[in-house]
């Protein structure tokens, strides 16, 4: 008999661990080939492990609440001699390991160039924790001492949390600003330390219902506060008439639907025009990297989709500028159609550079959404509404019944101006409101 390792895998770019939520297989059980045997969660996606070979799963390394990183043998199983894909017992865990060890360095070091916290020793920092010490100036050195409850030591958020309560009136934060610049850098401006956001205290009263946040709303919640922690947010607005693409839409929905057997919805549109409005004007679609601006080559368009759970989720449209309206229209409902299954993939919702909001699915107006860190700018998408407008025509102004909304954009006042945020809004509208009645799809 041969064992073969179940490694955990490469599960997008800038994810390097995952929790193990729960077994789905227990040792000693017989197991086909890609049978699901572990459900997982990272910061971004929920996800199933399945079996690469069949066999008999002999041992579980990790239990059911472990952070494991990427490329960690996490269960064996074992296989007939024959297998095509077994590893053998006598072959070298340095041989074997191989594959695990490049995975694991591509995605440290894609998180440690998207940081400014760097790891100064073997201790690892999940990328929360590097964000939460980011934020509150924490240097390394600071961040190497602050002791770990986690496995192994890990410094855990909890952790870094309770550190910062009790260190409010330490001077460490402006020893970290006293640090030499490397050489060949400019130093940063010396600043005065924000004043610490205390949450203030709150009582349940008798009656009160308690719901205790699930995972995902938790990670939601820290990622909403670090990003206005952040990003100092503005947010523009102007009023669209979508008349003519409400008129082509109503048109080709039928035959579109027989033809493809599926709905052709407005949100292509919007991610067409918004898709261009960038290659017009990249600086919206950029990312900041302390006083570095990082442009995006990529046009990777997120689309906020509402779960069945209530949460919230970002499935990404990869190259959306390189694709025609079919193309997008298919994308849109595969991804959307896998939101509400939870079949997303990790793939499936990382590397965004822009992300759209439809707050109008819920019959708002406008809104002001907070950006998706570490992208600078995110689009609201109002509902649609009939109403009277005023027209100019060659006969003088009239009054007619109008589609309209309104767009809002919310942007990183670091590096988009209200002159660049008005500009996209701007060209979102010539591009929307010229819209062909008569275009093919």
């Amino acid at each position: 008999m041969a064992k073969f390792e179940v490694i955990m895998p490469k599960l997008g770019e800038s994810i390097i661990e995952a929790t193990i939520t729960k077994w789905l297989k227990n040792p000693g059980d017989t197991i086909e080939e890609d049978d699901p045997i572990v459900e997982i969660a990272t910061d971004k996606v929920d996800s199933e492990i399945p079996s690469p070979v069949e066999g008999k799963l002999i041992q579980v390394l990790f239990n059911e609440g472990d952070v494991v990183a990427v490329g960690k043998v996490i269960a064996i199983i074992e296989t007939d001699p024959g297998a095509a894909s077994e590893i053998a017992e006598d072959v070298p865990a340095a041989e074997k390991s191989t594959e695990a060890a490049t995975i694991q360095h591509e995605d440290a070091s894609t998180t440690q160039s998207s940081t400014a916290v760097e790891s100064s020793s073997d201790r690892f920092y999940s990328p929360l924790v590097k964000n939460i010490a980011r934020t509150e100036g924490i240097s390394q050195v600071e961040l190497d001492a602050i002791p770990g409850t986690g496995k192994d030591g890990r410094l855990t958020k909890d952790d870094l949390i309770g550190y910062l309560k009790d260190r409010t009136a330490s001077p460490a934060k402006p020893a970290a600003a006293a640090t030499a610049p490397a050489p060949g850098t400019a130093s940063a401006p010396a600043s005065t330390a924000a004043p610490k956001v205390t949450a203030p205290p709150v009582v349940s009263a008798a009656g009160d219902e308690i719901v205790e946040m699930d995972r995902m709303r938790k990670l939601i919640a820290d990622h909403m506060v670090m990003s206005k922690q952040v990003s100092p947010h503005v947010t523009s607005f102007i009023e669209v008439d979508v008349t003519n693409i409400v008129k082509w839409r109503d048109k080709v929905k039928d035959e579109f639907q027989k033809r493809e057997k599926e709905k052709i919805t407005f949100t292509p549109i919007f991610i067409e025009a918004a898709a261009q409005a960038l290659k017009d004007f990249p600086g919206v679609n950029a990312s900041v990297d302390g006083y570095k601006v990082i442009l995006r080559k990529n046009v990777n368009i997120g689309m906020a989709a509402a779960l069945p759970n209530g949460n919230l989720i970002v499935p990404v449209i990869k190259n959306a500028d390189q694709k025609n309206l079919l193309g997008l229209a298919k994308d849109v409902n595969s991804l959307a159609n896998k939101a509400r299954s939870n079949k997303l993939e990790p793939d499936d919702i990382s590397g965004g550079t822009f992300t759209i909001t439809n707050l109008g699915t819920f019959g708002s107006i406008t809104g002001s959404p907070i950006i998706n860190q570490p992208q600078v700018a995110i689009l609201g998408i109002g509902v649609i509404r009939k109403k009277p407008v005023v027209l100019e025509t060659a006969d003088g102004d009239v009054i007619a019944i109008r589609h309209m909304m309104i767009l809002s954009l919310s942007y990183d006042h670091r590096v988009v101006d209200g002159a660049l945020g008005g500009m996209y809004l701007q060209r979102m509208q010539q591009l929307l409101e010229s819209f062909d009645q008569n275009r093919l799809i």
